[in-house]
């Protein structure tokens, strides 16, 4: 049943997802609209495209933060047990709502990226084991091919595979969820598809090494 409670956290869950942090980081330190150049996506990648690593980072800890924190609504507005099965659901659904606001964020003119980042923060809000397991499936794929769109890919994929054979889950919502997620994936990306099999994706010209060398200058 549809509560003011429940609608409430979902329309929180919507606007929290909605915020441009790659738009907004751009326009107010760069002066540039990251949607106007590269893939054209307001995402992490497209940011480290665009305007590099100082900038890119930032952007990819908060929309993986958007998510994460778009699920854990859930405990200041769930009526139900935790661990029960209407307790996941509505994670669940705290989770897509916020990855649509992401891909259509209100605060943006509804043109946002591709959802990846949040979509991580939700998997590891509601199953960080899963969520480890894809994230270490997108770093081998991308430390090998420098695709992130490949590496996004695969580990959207490989996400429902970890999730039903590697931790044996019975909750048909989190199995139907892991499934949503490699078809929202293979959905928002068939431009990068189309472009792998053309050879003409760009690879990016950051490292999982540099990547982690630059945070720890900046610590």
């Amino acid at each position: 049943m549809l509560t003011p409670s429940i609608l409430i956290s979902l329309v929180l869950a919507y606007l929290i997802g909605s915020i441009p942090t790659a738009v907004w980081i751009g326009k107010i330190f760069y002066d540039t609209d990251v949607r106007e150049y590269g893939s054209g996506n307001a995402g992490a990648t497209n940011t480290f495209r665009v305007l590099g690593k100082v900038a890119g980072i930032p952007v990819l800890l908060i929309d993986c933060l958007k998510g994460f924190g778009a699920v854990k609504l859930v405990l200041v507005f769930a009526e139900e047990p935790i661990s029960t099965a209407a307790f996941v659901n509505y994670e669940l659904a705290l989770g897509i709502t916020a990855v649509i606001g992401h891909i259509f964020p209100i605060f943006a003119g509804f043109r946002g990226g591709k959802g990846i980042a949040t979509l991580l923060g939700v998997m590891l809000a509601i199953h960080y084991q899963g969520a480890l397991g894809a994230l270490m499936v997108f770093v081998v794929v991308f430390a090998v091919t420098r695709f992130v769109s490949l590496g996004s890919m695969c580990a959207a994929l490989a996400f429902p595979f970890i999730i039903v054979l590697v931790y044996r889950s019975t909750v048909p919502s989190l199995i139907v969820f892991s499934m949503f997620i490699a078809i929202l994936v293979l959905i928002t990306h068939q431009k990068n598809i189309e472009r792998l099999f053309r050879r003409e994706e760009s690879k990016a010209n950051i490292s999982i090494r540099n990547l982690i060398k630059q945070a720890g200058e900046d610590d």
